[in-house]
Protein backbone atom coordinates (compact mmCIF):
# COMPACT_ATOMS: atom_id res chain seq x y z
CA UNK A 1 0.00 0.00 0.00
CA UNK A 2 1.33 3.46 -0.82
CA UNK A 3 2.02 5.80 2.09
CA UNK A 4 -0.50 8.44 0.97
CA UNK A 5 -3.22 5.87 0.35
CA UNK A 6 -2.62 4.26 3.74
CA UNK A 7 -2.85 7.67 5.42
CA UNK A 8 -6.13 8.40 3.62
CA UNK A 9 -7.59 5.08 4.74
CA UNK A 10 -6.77 5.96 8.32
CA UNK A 11 -8.46 9.34 7.89
CA UNK A 12 -11.63 7.72 6.52
CA UNK A 13 -11.81 5.23 9.38
CA UNK A 14 -11.27 7.96 11.97
CA UNK A 15 -13.97 10.28 10.67
CA UNK A 16 -16.62 7.65 11.30
CA UNK A 17 -16.25 8.27 15.03
CA UNK A 18 -17.15 11.97 14.93
CA UNK A 19 -20.24 13.03 16.85
CA UNK A 20 -22.83 15.79 16.62
CA UNK A 21 -24.61 14.99 19.85
CA UNK A 22 -24.95 18.58 21.01
CA UNK A 23 -25.44 21.76 19.07
CA UNK A 24 -25.23 25.50 19.68
CA UNK A 25 -25.98 26.80 16.21
CA UNK A 26 -29.17 28.77 15.67
CA UNK A 27 -30.52 30.89 12.82
CA UNK A 28 -31.89 34.38 12.38
CA UNK A 29 -35.43 34.08 11.06
CA UNK A 30 -36.21 37.20 9.04
CA UNK A 31 -39.51 37.84 7.29
CA UNK A 32 -38.79 40.49 4.64
CA UNK A 33 -40.14 38.48 1.72
CA UNK A 34 -43.43 38.03 -0.10
CA UNK A 35 -42.85 34.37 -0.93
CA UNK A 36 -41.90 32.97 2.47
CA UNK A 37 -43.60 29.96 4.10
CA UNK A 38 -45.92 30.42 7.06
CA UNK A 39 -44.46 30.45 10.58
CA UNK A 40 -46.09 27.10 11.37
CA UNK A 41 -44.49 25.55 8.28
CA UNK A 42 -41.12 26.98 9.31
CA UNK A 43 -41.43 25.63 12.85
CA UNK A 44 -42.35 22.16 11.59
CA UNK A 45 -39.49 22.18 9.06
CA UNK A 46 -36.84 23.18 11.60
CA UNK A 47 -38.10 20.66 14.14
CA UNK A 48 -38.42 17.67 11.82
CA UNK A 49 -35.83 18.25 9.10
CA UNK A 50 -32.90 20.07 10.74
CA UNK A 51 -30.83 19.93 13.89
CA UNK A 52 -31.27 23.67 14.51
CA UNK A 53 -32.65 24.12 18.00
CA UNK A 54 -32.82 27.91 18.37
CA UNK A 55 -34.02 30.89 16.35
CA UNK A 56 -33.72 34.64 16.71
CA UNK A 57 -36.35 36.99 15.31
CA UNK A 58 -36.14 40.74 14.80
CA UNK A 59 -39.42 41.62 16.50
CA UNK A 60 -41.95 40.01 18.82
CA UNK A 61 -44.25 38.65 16.10
CA UNK A 62 -46.97 36.77 17.94
CA UNK A 63 -47.68 34.39 15.05
CA UNK A 64 -44.06 33.26 15.01
CA UNK A 65 -43.83 32.95 18.80
CA UNK A 66 -47.09 30.97 18.88
CA UNK A 67 -45.99 28.69 16.02
CA UNK A 68 -42.92 27.54 17.94
CA UNK A 69 -44.97 26.42 20.95
CA UNK A 70 -44.13 22.89 22.11
CA UNK A 71 -41.38 22.46 19.50
CA UNK A 72 -38.50 22.54 21.99
CA UNK A 73 -36.84 25.18 19.80
CA UNK A 74 -35.59 28.20 21.75
CA UNK A 75 -36.79 31.60 20.56
CA UNK A 76 -34.99 34.92 21.03
CA UNK A 77 -37.33 37.87 20.49
CA UNK A 78 -36.45 41.52 19.88
CA UNK A 79 -37.79 44.86 21.10
CA UNK A 80 -37.85 47.53 18.39
CA UNK A 81 -35.28 50.30 18.61
CA UNK A 82 -37.99 52.96 18.72
CA UNK A 83 -39.55 51.39 21.82
CA UNK A 84 -36.42 51.81 23.94
CA UNK A 85 -37.06 55.32 25.36
CA UNK A 86 -40.51 54.30 26.61
CA UNK A 87 -39.07 51.21 28.30
CA UNK A 88 -36.90 53.41 30.51
CA UNK A 89 -40.16 53.53 32.50
CA UNK A 90 -40.81 50.34 34.48
CA UNK A 91 -44.55 50.57 33.99
CA UNK A 92 -44.15 50.51 30.23
CA UNK A 93 -41.73 47.60 30.48
CA UNK A 94 -44.30 45.66 32.49
CA UNK A 95 -46.93 46.34 29.81
CA UNK A 96 -44.56 45.14 27.10
CA UNK A 97 -43.83 41.90 28.97
CA UNK A 98 -47.55 41.37 29.64
CA UNK A 99 -48.34 41.73 25.94
CA UNK A 100 -45.38 39.91 24.34
CA UNK A 101 -44.06 37.33 26.81
CA UNK A 102 -46.61 36.34 29.44
CA UNK A 103 -49.19 34.87 27.02
CA UNK A 104 -46.62 32.59 25.38
CA UNK A 105 -43.73 31.67 27.65
CA UNK A 106 -45.30 28.57 29.21
CA UNK A 107 -45.60 26.85 25.81
CA UNK A 108 -42.95 28.60 23.72
CA UNK A 109 -39.37 28.36 24.91
CA UNK A 110 -38.50 32.07 24.94
CA UNK A 111 -34.92 32.08 26.16
CA UNK A 112 -33.82 35.64 25.51
CA UNK A 113 -35.02 39.17 24.80
CA UNK A 114 -32.89 41.54 22.73
CA UNK A 115 -33.49 45.18 23.60
CA UNK A 116 -33.05 46.83 20.21
CA UNK A 117 -30.56 45.91 17.52
CA UNK A 118 -27.12 47.51 17.06
CA UNK A 119 -28.20 50.61 18.96
CA UNK A 120 -24.68 51.97 19.38
CA UNK A 121 -24.37 52.27 15.59
CA UNK A 122 -27.55 54.35 15.35
CA UNK A 123 -26.10 57.61 16.74
CA UNK A 124 -29.56 58.15 18.27
CA UNK A 125 -28.89 59.75 21.65
CA UNK A 126 -32.32 58.90 23.07
CA UNK A 127 -31.91 55.24 22.21
CA UNK A 128 -28.33 55.03 23.45
CA UNK A 129 -28.86 56.86 26.75
CA UNK A 130 -31.95 54.79 27.61
CA UNK A 131 -30.58 51.41 26.51
CA UNK A 132 -29.19 50.12 29.81
CA UNK A 133 -32.13 51.47 31.90
CA UNK A 134 -34.51 49.74 29.48
CA UNK A 135 -32.59 46.47 29.83
CA UNK A 136 -32.88 46.67 33.62
CA UNK A 137 -36.59 47.45 33.42
CA UNK A 138 -37.35 44.57 31.07
CA UNK A 139 -35.45 42.23 33.38
CA UNK A 140 -37.31 43.51 36.44
CA UNK A 141 -40.63 43.36 34.60
CA UNK A 142 -40.03 39.68 33.89
CA UNK A 143 -39.35 39.01 37.58
CA UNK A 144 -42.44 40.96 38.67
CA UNK A 145 -44.47 38.83 36.25
CA UNK A 146 -43.08 35.69 37.88
CA UNK A 147 -41.04 34.79 34.80
CA UNK A 148 -37.53 33.54 35.33
CA UNK A 149 -34.93 32.03 33.04
CA UNK A 150 -35.24 34.59 30.23
CA UNK A 151 -32.06 36.55 29.57
CA UNK A 152 -32.01 40.20 28.51
CA UNK A 153 -29.26 41.56 26.24
CA UNK A 154 -28.71 43.72 23.14
CA UNK A 155 -26.75 42.97 19.93
CA UNK A 156 -23.77 45.04 18.76
CA UNK A 157 -21.90 45.44 15.51
CA UNK A 158 -18.12 45.51 15.79
CA UNK A 159 -18.29 49.25 15.25
CA UNK A 160 -18.40 49.46 19.05
CA UNK A 161 -14.61 49.02 19.01
CA UNK A 162 -12.31 51.97 18.44
CA UNK A 163 -9.36 49.58 18.08
CA UNK A 164 -9.75 46.01 16.87
CA UNK A 165 -6.26 45.10 15.61
CA UNK A 166 -4.32 43.45 17.01
CA UNK A 167 -7.08 41.64 18.95
CA UNK A 168 -5.28 41.92 22.29
CA UNK A 169 -5.19 45.73 22.01
CA UNK A 170 -8.91 46.12 21.26
CA UNK A 171 -10.99 48.57 23.24
CA UNK A 172 -14.45 50.07 23.20
CA UNK A 173 -15.05 53.50 21.70
CA UNK A 174 -13.89 56.19 24.06
CA UNK A 175 -16.72 57.88 25.91
CA UNK A 176 -19.01 54.89 25.53
CA UNK A 177 -16.63 52.53 27.32
CA UNK A 178 -17.29 53.84 30.84
CA UNK A 179 -20.66 55.53 30.28
CA UNK A 180 -22.44 52.71 28.44
CA UNK A 181 -20.48 49.48 28.26
CA UNK A 182 -19.27 49.28 31.84
CA UNK A 183 -22.81 49.56 33.31
CA UNK A 184 -24.15 47.27 30.57
CA UNK A 185 -21.57 44.59 31.32
CA UNK A 186 -22.27 44.96 35.03
CA UNK A 187 -25.95 44.30 34.29
CA UNK A 188 -25.11 41.27 32.15
CA UNK A 189 -22.85 39.82 34.84
CA UNK A 190 -25.43 40.34 37.59
CA UNK A 191 -28.24 38.81 35.54
CA UNK A 192 -26.08 36.05 34.02
CA UNK A 193 -26.87 37.19 30.51
CA UNK A 194 -24.45 37.24 27.54
CA UNK A 195 -22.84 40.08 25.63
CA UNK A 196 -24.15 39.71 22.08
CA UNK A 197 -22.06 40.68 19.04
CA UNK A 198 -22.48 40.42 15.27
CA UNK A 199 -19.06 39.62 13.73
CA UNK A 200 -19.10 39.48 9.92
CA UNK A 201 -15.79 38.56 8.25
CA UNK A 202 -17.66 39.04 4.97
CA UNK A 203 -17.65 42.80 5.52
CA UNK A 204 -13.90 42.67 6.10
CA UNK A 205 -13.28 40.72 2.90
CA UNK A 206 -10.63 41.77 0.41
CA UNK A 207 -9.07 39.63 -2.34
CA UNK A 208 -5.77 39.73 -0.47
CA UNK A 209 -7.42 38.50 2.76
CA UNK A 210 -9.92 36.09 1.20
CA UNK A 211 -8.49 32.92 2.75
CA UNK A 212 -8.19 34.61 6.15
CA UNK A 213 -11.85 35.65 6.03
CA UNK A 214 -13.10 32.27 4.80
CA UNK A 215 -11.33 29.86 7.21
CA UNK A 216 -9.06 28.64 4.41
CA UNK A 217 -5.38 27.81 4.70
CA UNK A 218 -3.30 31.00 5.03
CA UNK A 219 -0.09 32.23 6.61
CA UNK A 220 -2.00 34.03 9.35
CA UNK A 221 -1.96 37.46 10.98
CA UNK A 222 0.40 37.90 13.92
CA UNK A 223 -0.52 39.68 17.16
CA UNK A 224 2.85 41.03 18.29
CA UNK A 225 1.57 41.75 21.81
CA UNK A 226 0.61 38.15 22.59
CA UNK A 227 2.71 36.23 20.09
CA UNK A 228 -0.46 34.59 18.76
CA UNK A 229 -0.89 34.06 15.02
CA UNK A 230 -4.52 34.15 13.91
CA UNK A 231 -5.48 31.99 10.95
CA UNK A 232 -9.01 33.32 10.55
CA UNK A 233 -10.70 36.69 10.90
CA UNK A 234 -13.60 35.27 12.91
CA UNK A 235 -11.39 34.26 15.85
CA UNK A 236 -9.65 37.62 15.73
CA UNK A 237 -12.97 39.47 15.87
CA UNK A 238 -14.21 37.49 18.87
CA UNK A 239 -10.92 37.88 20.71
CA UNK A 240 -10.99 41.63 20.04
CA UNK A 241 -14.42 41.86 21.72
CA UNK A 242 -13.17 39.75 24.62
CA UNK A 243 -10.10 41.97 25.06
CA UNK A 244 -12.25 45.10 25.17
CA UNK A 245 -14.53 43.51 27.77
CA UNK A 246 -11.54 42.36 29.81
CA UNK A 247 -10.08 45.87 29.87
CA UNK A 248 -13.22 46.99 31.70
CA UNK A 249 -12.97 44.05 34.11
CA UNK A 250 -15.68 41.88 32.54
CA UNK A 251 -13.77 39.18 30.69
CA UNK A 252 -15.87 36.56 32.47
CA UNK A 253 -19.16 37.59 30.82
CA UNK A 254 -20.27 35.10 28.16
CA UNK A 255 -20.34 36.07 24.49
CA UNK A 256 -23.13 35.07 22.10
CA UNK A 257 -22.84 35.59 18.35
CA UNK A 258 -26.15 37.17 17.42
CA UNK A 259 -25.45 37.31 13.68
CA UNK A 260 -22.82 36.13 11.26
CA UNK A 261 -23.01 34.71 7.77
CA UNK A 262 -21.99 34.94 4.14
CA UNK A 263 -24.09 35.74 1.04
CA UNK A 264 -24.29 33.29 -1.85
CA UNK A 265 -24.91 35.96 -4.49
CA UNK A 266 -23.77 39.58 -4.96
CA UNK A 267 -23.86 42.36 -7.49
CA UNK A 268 -21.73 41.69 -10.61
CA UNK A 269 -18.01 42.10 -10.04
CA UNK A 270 -18.10 41.15 -6.36
CA UNK A 271 -15.74 38.15 -5.99
CA UNK A 272 -16.60 37.46 -2.35
CA UNK A 273 -20.01 35.98 -3.06
CA UNK A 274 -20.67 32.45 -4.22
CA UNK A 275 -22.52 29.42 -2.94
CA UNK A 276 -19.14 27.75 -2.44
CA UNK A 277 -17.85 30.58 -0.24
CA UNK A 278 -21.07 30.72 1.75
CA UNK A 279 -21.05 26.96 2.25
CA UNK A 280 -17.41 27.01 3.30
CA UNK A 281 -17.85 29.85 5.81
CA UNK A 282 -21.13 28.71 7.37
CA UNK A 283 -20.10 25.07 7.26
CA UNK A 284 -17.04 25.97 9.27
CA UNK A 285 -19.23 27.69 11.87
CA UNK A 286 -21.14 24.43 12.31
CA UNK A 287 -17.98 22.33 12.47
CA UNK A 288 -16.27 24.68 14.93
CA UNK A 289 -19.23 24.43 17.26
CA UNK A 290 -19.08 20.65 17.16
CA UNK A 291 -15.34 20.71 17.87
CA UNK A 292 -15.65 23.14 20.83
CA UNK A 293 -12.53 24.90 19.64
CA UNK A 294 -12.96 28.32 21.20
CA UNK A 295 -10.48 31.03 20.20
CA UNK A 296 -6.81 31.66 21.07
CA UNK A 297 -7.79 33.94 23.99
CA UNK A 298 -10.85 31.87 24.92
CA UNK A 299 -9.80 28.25 24.34
CA UNK A 300 -12.34 25.42 24.63
CA UNK A 301 -15.16 27.94 24.90
CA UNK A 302 -18.37 27.31 23.01
CA UNK A 303 -20.20 30.27 21.52
CA UNK A 304 -23.91 30.09 20.94
CA UNK A 305 -24.12 31.30 17.34
CA UNK A 306 -26.98 32.48 15.13
CA UNK A 307 -26.31 32.25 11.40
CA UNK A 308 -27.76 35.01 9.27
CA UNK A 309 -30.08 33.96 7.87
CA UNK A 310 -32.70 31.24 7.49
CA UNK A 311 -34.14 32.33 4.12
CA UNK A 312 -33.24 34.44 1.14
CA UNK A 313 -35.57 37.44 1.63
CA UNK A 314 -36.59 39.08 -1.65
CA UNK A 315 -37.90 42.33 -0.15
CA UNK A 316 -34.80 43.35 1.75
CA UNK A 317 -33.48 46.72 0.57
CA UNK A 318 -29.91 47.38 -0.50
CA UNK A 319 -27.49 45.43 -2.70
CA UNK A 320 -28.20 41.95 -4.04
CA UNK A 321 -26.14 40.37 -1.25
CA UNK A 322 -28.66 41.52 1.36
CA UNK A 323 -31.30 39.32 -0.27
CA UNK A 324 -29.04 36.28 -0.51
CA UNK A 325 -27.74 35.46 2.95
CA UNK A 326 -30.20 32.58 3.36
CA UNK A 327 -29.40 28.97 4.05
CA UNK A 328 -32.68 28.01 2.37
CA UNK A 329 -34.91 29.15 -0.43
CA UNK A 330 -38.56 29.87 0.42
CA UNK A 331 -39.53 26.33 -0.70
CA UNK A 332 -37.15 24.90 1.96
CA UNK A 333 -34.58 23.63 -0.55
CA UNK A 334 -31.03 24.35 0.64
CA UNK A 335 -29.09 27.04 -1.20
CA UNK A 336 -26.06 24.91 -0.23
CA UNK A 337 -25.31 22.31 2.42
CA UNK A 338 -23.58 23.07 5.73
CA UNK A 339 -24.40 19.98 7.79
CA UNK A 340 -27.65 21.00 9.52
CA UNK A 341 -30.08 18.63 7.78
CA UNK A 342 -31.02 15.63 9.89
CA UNK A 343 -30.54 13.11 7.07
CA UNK A 344 -26.98 14.33 6.51
CA UNK A 345 -25.74 14.14 10.09
CA UNK A 346 -23.33 11.68 11.65
CA UNK A 347 -25.10 10.30 14.75
CA UNK A 348 -23.54 10.01 18.19
CA UNK A 349 -22.83 6.31 17.68
CA UNK A 350 -20.85 7.09 14.54
CA UNK A 351 -22.45 4.62 12.12
CA UNK A 352 -26.11 4.09 11.24
CA UNK A 353 -27.62 0.68 10.76
CA UNK A 354 -26.90 -0.69 7.35
CA UNK A 355 -23.50 1.02 7.26
CA UNK A 356 -24.94 4.46 6.56
CA UNK A 357 -23.41 7.69 7.81
CA UNK A 358 -25.48 10.85 7.94
CA UNK A 359 -28.05 9.46 5.51
CA UNK A 360 -25.42 8.40 2.95
CA UNK A 361 -23.52 5.17 2.54
CA UNK A 362 -20.34 5.44 4.59
CA UNK A 363 -17.26 6.08 2.42
CA UNK A 364 -15.55 2.83 1.54
CA UNK A 365 -13.31 1.82 -1.31
CA UNK A 366 -15.03 1.08 -4.62
CA UNK A 367 -13.14 -1.98 -5.76
CA UNK A 368 -9.50 -1.11 -5.23
CA UNK A 369 -9.57 2.44 -6.58
CA UNK A 370 -8.81 5.64 -4.70
CA UNK A 371 -9.28 9.23 -5.85
CA UNK A 372 -6.24 11.47 -5.41
CA UNK A 373 -5.12 14.80 -6.93
CA UNK A 374 -2.86 14.80 -9.94
CA UNK A 375 0.70 15.80 -9.19
CA UNK A 376 0.33 18.60 -11.74
CA UNK A 377 -2.78 20.11 -10.05
CA UNK A 378 -2.34 23.72 -8.95
CA UNK A 379 -3.07 24.96 -5.45
CA UNK A 380 -5.86 27.10 -6.89
CA UNK A 381 -7.49 24.12 -8.60
CA UNK A 382 -7.23 22.01 -5.45
CA UNK A 383 -8.77 24.75 -3.32
CA UNK A 384 -11.60 25.01 -5.86
CA UNK A 385 -12.11 21.24 -5.48
CA UNK A 386 -12.34 21.57 -1.72
CA UNK A 387 -14.83 24.43 -1.95
CA UNK A 388 -17.03 22.60 -4.44
CA UNK A 389 -17.05 19.20 -2.74
CA UNK A 390 -17.69 20.65 0.73
CA UNK A 391 -20.66 22.55 -0.70
CA UNK A 392 -22.14 19.24 -1.92
CA UNK A 393 -22.73 17.77 1.53
CA UNK A 394 -19.43 15.93 2.07
CA UNK A 395 -18.44 16.07 5.73
CA UNK A 396 -15.39 18.39 5.72
CA UNK A 397 -15.08 18.77 9.49
CA UNK A 398 -12.02 16.51 9.71
CA UNK A 399 -9.85 18.87 7.63
CA UNK A 400 -10.61 21.94 9.72
CA UNK A 401 -8.13 23.22 12.30
CA UNK A 402 -8.21 20.85 15.30
CA UNK A 403 -10.04 18.28 13.15
CA UNK A 404 -8.83 14.70 13.19
CA UNK A 405 -7.58 15.00 9.60
CA UNK A 406 -6.19 18.52 9.68
CA UNK A 407 -2.60 17.25 9.64
CA UNK A 408 -0.69 17.17 7.41
CA UNK A 409 -1.83 20.78 6.94
CA UNK A 410 -1.55 21.20 3.19
CA UNK A 411 -4.02 21.93 0.42
CA UNK A 412 -2.95 18.70 -1.37
CA UNK A 413 -3.70 16.55 1.69
CA UNK A 414 -7.02 18.27 2.42
CA UNK A 415 -8.08 18.01 -1.23
CA UNK A 416 -7.13 14.32 -1.27
CA UNK A 417 -9.41 13.65 1.66
CA UNK A 418 -12.49 15.52 0.43
CA UNK A 419 -12.18 14.44 -3.21
CA UNK A 420 -11.89 10.81 -2.24
CA UNK A 421 -14.76 11.13 0.24
CA UNK A 422 -16.91 12.46 -2.60
CA UNK A 423 -15.81 9.63 -4.91
CA UNK A 424 -16.33 6.85 -2.38
CA UNK A 425 -19.74 8.25 -1.41
CA UNK A 426 -21.13 9.22 -4.82
CA UNK A 427 -19.36 6.77 -7.10
CA UNK A 428 -17.60 7.07 -10.46
CA UNK A 429 -20.62 8.40 -12.36
CA UNK A 430 -20.91 11.53 -10.21
CA UNK A 431 -17.13 11.80 -10.20
CA UNK A 432 -17.12 12.04 -14.00
CA UNK A 433 -19.56 14.93 -13.88
CA UNK A 434 -17.76 16.57 -11.00
CA UNK A 435 -14.33 16.28 -12.58
CA UNK A 436 -15.53 18.56 -15.37
CA UNK A 437 -16.11 21.21 -12.71
CA UNK A 438 -12.80 20.54 -11.00
CA UNK A 439 -10.44 21.40 -13.84
CA UNK A 440 -9.43 17.76 -14.44
CA UNK A 441 -7.19 17.85 -11.38
CA UNK A 442 -8.00 14.40 -10.00
CA UNK A 443 -7.28 10.83 -10.97
CA UNK A 444 -8.05 7.30 -9.81
CA UNK A 445 -5.31 5.06 -8.53
CA UNK A 446 -5.08 1.38 -7.66
CA UNK A 447 -4.73 0.66 -3.94
CA UNK A 448 -3.76 -2.54 -2.20
CA UNK A 449 -5.40 -3.27 1.15
CA UNK A 450 -3.04 -6.03 2.17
Amino acid sequence: MTTKAHHLLLLISTVLHLSTSTFAIGVNYGTLGNDLPTPSQVANFLKTQTIINSIKIFDSNHDIIRSFANTGISVTITIGNGDIPALANLGNARKWVAANVSPFHLRTKINRICVGNEIMASANKAWISNLVPAMWNVHNALLLAGIRGIQVTTPHSLGILSISEPPSAAQFRRGYDRAIFAPMLKFLRQTRSPFMVNPYPYFGYSPQMANYALFRHNKGVHDRLTGITYHNMYDAMLDAVHSAMKKLGYGDVDIVVGETGWPSLCDPGQPACSAQNAAWFNGNLVRRDQQRRGTPLMPNRRFETYIFSLFNENLKPGPIAERNFGLFRPDFTPVYHVGIMRNRQLPAGGRRRGGRVGGRVAPRPIGKRWCVPKASATVQALQANIDYVCSQGVDCRPIQASGVCFDPNSVWSHASFVMNSFYQTHGARDLLVTSLKLASSLMLTQVSYD
